[in-house]
């Protein structure tokens, strides 16, 4: 039987279906639909058994989007939504929706796209995440400055109760070549926390440097979230069709799993590959 590997970070998006306001403009290959079925190879090249689909857009399209793909495919484990966390009644509506589908693992708001960096300090959102707290279902924040990561330490003390998990490891400063910062003392801070856990994922991009990019370019930013949240509260993202902007989806795993494999042990390198994703999103 081979290894169980979830990618706990992979997105679809159909520009016919829903729409994505942060395409607009872009002239990268990002600005077209990307389904399910063009990852097929490289997944099993990949050596990946199962993936959680992360959202893509701030509307109920893309989720809706997101349930249909995981229903018609057997390894796709999860879905994590997007909820009107700005409308604690429809969030709660919603919510009582979603949790009839066994998919539904968690909840995301693009946060790195407001501009406000406080945006989840807003009493109404404080609401929202009360009521995910209060069922037990996880939050992925997705921040790119260090101050997303002081509001997300501040919001643990406001809702005690909920889980979060830093997408990206909210954007180590790798192209800077910083070890590490300001976002080091942050993420020392939150790592002291249980309720913070770390998705390392996207780091290929974060490098800077396109496709010319290795394992030793991010090898120190993955040691050092192992040392501090340790090996139980880690997992892996591959962060597709993002991530193309630094290489293959094959490219991109093989650098996390072989970096995982050289920093750990066996027993341990498990624990990041899949047990830690199950606990965390209850797959």
């Amino acid at each position: 039987m081979s290894e169980r590997i979830i990618d706990t970070h992979l997105h679809i998006w159909d520009l016919q279906r829903a729409e994505y306001p942060w395409l607009s403009g872009d002239t990268s290959i990002l600005n077209r639909s990307y389904a399910i079925d063009q990852l097929g190879k490289e997944r099993e090249e990949a050596g990946v058994t199962e993936a959680i689909l992360v959202q893509a857009s701030g509307n109920a399209e893309d989720t809706g989007l997101m349930f249909e793909v995981a229903a018609a495919n057997e390894w796709i484990t999860g879905v994590v939504a997007w909820l009107p966390l700005q409308q604690p009644e429809e969030t709660a509506a919603q919510l009582e929706l979603y949790r009839k589908n066994p998919m539904f693992k968690g909840v995301r708001h693009q946060i790195h796209d407001e501009q406000d960096p406080q945006w989840l300090l807003q009493p109404a959102v404080i609401e929202s995440l009360q009521l995910l707290a209060k069922e037990n279902i996880p939050y992925d924040l997705v921040g790119i400055r260090a101050e997303h990561i002081s509001t997300a330490l501040e919001l643990s003390g406001r809702v005690p109760g909920l889980r979060m998990i830093f997408d990206h490891l909210n954007q180590p400063p790798i192209a800077k070549g910083e070890k590490f910062g300001e976002w080091g003392q942050l993420m020392r801070e939150a790592a002291a926390l249980p309720q913070f856990h770390a998705k390392i994922s996207g780091l290929g991009t974060t490098t800077g440097r396109g496709k010319d990019w290795s394992a030793e370019d991010i090898r120190p930013y993955i040691a050092f979230i192992l040392d501090h949240f340790g090996t139980s509260r880690c997992m892996l993202g591959g962060d597709w069709p993002v991530a193309l902007l630094a290489g293959s989806y094959v490219h991109t795993w093989a650098v996390y799993r072989k970096l995982i494999n050289e920093l750990l042990p066996a027993q341990e390198a498990t624990k990041i590959f899949s047990a830690n994703a199950v606990a965390f999103y209850g797959l």
